[in-house]
């Protein structure tokens, strides 16, 4: 056994977290492209198809926060090292799947295990690096979902191409054994100090709330945001969040202690992730269509120009971790929000007259803007968590 800051053994910490990060982030986008072939091969319509990838995102989604504070009451090895466990083993279910029903299924148990190490990946790096090299060892963090976001998509074409669909679950197997393996070999077992229940009522509300959020907003793209259904799901994601709220202030465990929101470096540190990854969400979903519809650019060349923001954003992600070590946090994320800024104004008078070198300098500003910010604006909020409560933060962050 050695110790969470052991100089010679942090970095396989590190790579063995990466690794099922990599995966999620990979199967996360990879499927996407194969959906018309799921739809063919499998005899289903896109209607269901496409549940293939919402149960992946549903599940994963409504789990982090849950399997976040198991982290904390059990001890996060444990977890981490199943997730990957049963990442893998969905993986080779989902790879010989008979139909779209048991492909369906076969996802949700691998978002199960996805959740359970995203959830506590960042609380385990968190805890193996000195707060004077967290920014630079979770700058990696951005180029490894970087890379899979790049990669995912590329990477689904050519198996595609080459081989059955069944290979984009079957590339999973070997990269998921090594990543049981180094988890259990190197990922210290830090136990909690003292003995706490789980909040089992506050996790069902919880749960319930953000299931009612997730289906209004899937399906209210296609049934209209004021339809009666959706407005009811709506209204059971005000309802439940009400109710976890009032349960939360009142149990002496909770799911979420709410007190640790009074460290405004925390809580504004999250509002700044959740502001700058919805407008690069928003951004990411049009630019698509404008380069396509409008410019009349054939798929693989908007594939190719599109990449230019997380390439950018994997170059800097550990620079500017590595600076924030040595500087402070809030500079180099406030410069990296300012850059973003500058590309969203450069990005508003994009036009039919738009040339490429206007697009890439537009676009690659923003990558870069969102590399600078997300590794010091990451690690300002994992050091402003209590030790106790890592593994709440991390799923909050996720």
């Amino acid at each position: 056994m050695f110790t969470v800051t052991d100089a010679n053994r942090k970095w396989y910490v590190l790579v063995a977290v990466v690794i099922s990060t990599f995966l999620s982030t990979i199967d996360g986008s990879i499927v996407n492209v194969a959906l018309p072939t799921l739809v063919r091969e499998l005899d289903s319509s896109f209607a269901i198809a496409q549940w293939v990838i919402l149960g992946y995102l549903l599940t994963q989604t409504i789990l982090l926060l849950t399997i976040g504070r198991l982290g904390d009451i059990l001890g996060k090895k444990p977890i981490y090292s199943a997730g990957i466990a049963l990442f893998t083993l969905g993986s080779l279910l989902c790879a010989l799947s008979p139909n779209i029903e048991w492909l369906i299924l076969f996802r949700v148990i691998q978002a199960v295990g996805a959740a359970m190490a995203l959830a506590l990946g960042v609380a385990i790096v968190t805890e193996a690096f000195p707060s004077n090299e967290r920014g630079k060892a979770l700058g990696f963090f951005g180029t490894v979902v970087s890379v899979g976001i790049v990669v995912g998509p590329t990477m689904g074409g050519i198996i595609l191409e080459a081989l059955s669909w069944r290979w984009i679950f079957f590339v999973n197997l070997p990269v998921g054994i090594l990543g049981v393996y180094l988890a259990l070999r190197y990922i210290p077992h830090s136990r909690p100090a003292a003995k706490q229940r789980f909040d089992y009522l506050g996790a069902l509300t919880l749960g319930l709330s953000l299931l009612a959020l997730l289906l209004a907003l899937t399906w209210g793209q296609q049934l209209g945001f004021a339809e009666t259904r959706i407005l009811l799901l709506f209204s059971c994601f005000i309802l439940f969040l009400l109710v976890f709220l009032f349960i939360e202030k009142r149990v002496p465990e909770p799911m979420i202690d709410l007190s640790i929101f009074r460290s405004s470096q925390f809580g504004l540190g999250l509002l700044l992730g959740l502001l700058a990854f919805v407008a690069i969400a928003g951004t990411t979903l049009l630019l698509p269509f404008y380069l396509n519809n409008m410019l009349g650019y054939p798929p693989r060349q908007v594939g190719f120009m599109m990449a230019l923001i997380p390439v950018f954003l994997g170059i800097v992600a550990p620079l500017s971790g590595t600076l924030s070590d040595l500087l402070g946090t809030r500079p180099i994320a406030t410069a990296g929000l300012a850059i973003a800024a500058v590309s969203y104004f450069l990005m508003s008078r994009f036009d039919l007259d738009t040339g490429l070198f206007s697009y890439a300098i537009g676009v690659s500003l923003l990558g870069l803007g969102m590399g600078i910010f997300q590794s010091p604006n990451n690690s300002a909020i994992m050091g402003a968590a209590p030790s106790a409560r890592l593994g709440i933060a991390s799923g909050l962050l996720n």
